[in-house]
């Protein structure tokens, strides 16, 4: 499946920990786009006593991750399935309890999903970061000189369930990001490393965003990312607090709401339904 061209192998093990076991293990395997199915990482459905289901996401590089357009396909899948039984599904996820909800829709394997995001955090110890410096905005990152290569990329920084470091430029097309999404990535400031995302706002209600993932790289989009953006260019004064980001693969609708909860929508597709042996 995939959002905005950010795709996923998601597997059913709902009725199978072993299964769920084995897939996490030979993750990086299945992202190969070589070698394997190819994905920007796997998504696996378990249950859960907190909420209709669970939602373990892991990296290609074998890591475990949130993802913002990797929850909306796994409310699609599940609907789609025959596992839940209800459009409004609620998700156990890194960043607490998600609800997606899913719109009207001709065809059950694609369609908009609304999803609640939860509650931006804002706190560097949260994110996690570490400046090398005070912030000069107290406990949050906006704005911050974060020196990499030589450079001062001026940061803001938002954990929606994993971390999120926000860079405004005036053109995102002109950065490098091969070069300078790995060196930010795994900046010493982040502990737990973090996703990189350069943005020009076009308008109060418009933003440009190129993501790069922990764990991935480049992408086409990033839904957690996405938030991030509308969040860091809320605080830092540059733009609204609703907004579509447009990024490679296409475009997010996200509100930032006033009780901090993150509000996304925008669409999932299947592209293929197979089998795969799985060798341990």
């Amino acid at each position: 499946m995939h959002g905005l061209g950010n795709d996923f192998v998601v597997v059913d093990a709902l009725d199978d920990p072993a299964l769920a076991a084995l897939t996490e293990s030979v993750a990086v395997r299945l992202c190969d786009r070589t070698r394997g199915i190819g994905s920007d990482g796997v998504l696996i459905a378990l249950p859960s006593a907190k909420a209709d289901f669970e939602m373990v996401m892991v990296n290609p590089d074998g890591t475990r991750g949130m993802c913002g357009n990797g929850l909306r396909c796994f409310a699609r899948f599940l609907r789609a399935n025959g596992r839940a039984t209800t459009d409004d599904i609620t998700v156990d996820t890194p960043n607490g309890i998600a609800t997606a909800r899913l719109l009207p829709s001709d065809n059950p394997l694609h369609g908009d999903v609304d999803v609640d995001m939860g509650v931006a955090r804002l706190a560097a110890p949260e994110i996690p970061m570490n400046p090398p410096t005070p912030p000069a905005s107290g406990d949050k990152v906006i704005d911050y000189g974060l020196e990499a290569d030589g450079t001062t990329h001026f940061v803001t920084c938002v954990s929606m369930g994993n971390p999120h470091c926000v860079i405004f430029v005036d053109d995102p097309d002109a950065v490098d990001l091969a070069h300078v999404g790995p060196l930010i990535e795994n900046h010493e400031a982040f502990p737990e490393r973090t996703n990189v995302h350069f943005c020009r706002v076009a308008a109060s209600d418009e933003l440009v965003m190129r993501p790069w993932e922990r764990g991935a790289g480049a992408t086409l989009a990033c839904g957690t990312g996405a938030c991030a953006a509308v969040v860091a260019g809320a605080m830092s004064g540059r733009s609204g607090r609703e907004a579509d980001v447009h990024m490679p693969g296409g475009s997010l609708h996200i509100r930032w709401l006033p009780d901090g909860h993150v509000m996304m929508k925008g669409p999932a597709e299947t592209a293929f339904v197979g089998e795969i042996e799985l060798d341990r």
